[in-house]
């Protein structure tokens, strides 16, 4: 996937722990944590609003786009 979550960097910097975060996002450990290690297919906007919220920081600081290489096409 393109998308790469970046919440571990932002919660270090923080220096917030996951069970801090979750109690003031107020979202599960095990869901909070699936999301801090990129095992996601999508987050609701509620979500990241309380993320950003919580860590005072911004969307972009958590997540990152970083275009895949593409694959080479078959010869023929």
């Amino acid at each position: 996937m393109a998308i790469i979550l970046r919440l571990d960097r932002v919660m270090a910097d923080r220096k917030m722990s996951l069970n801090e975060l979750s109690a003031r996002v107020g979202i599960a450990n095990v869901n909070l944590s699936k999301i801090k290690t990129g095992k996601v297919s999508a987050i609701r906007f509620s979500t990241l609003d309380a993320i950003c919220d919580a860590l005072d920081c911004q969307p972009g600081d958590i997540l990152e786009y970083q275009r895949e290489a593409k694959k080479p096409e078959p010869e023929g």
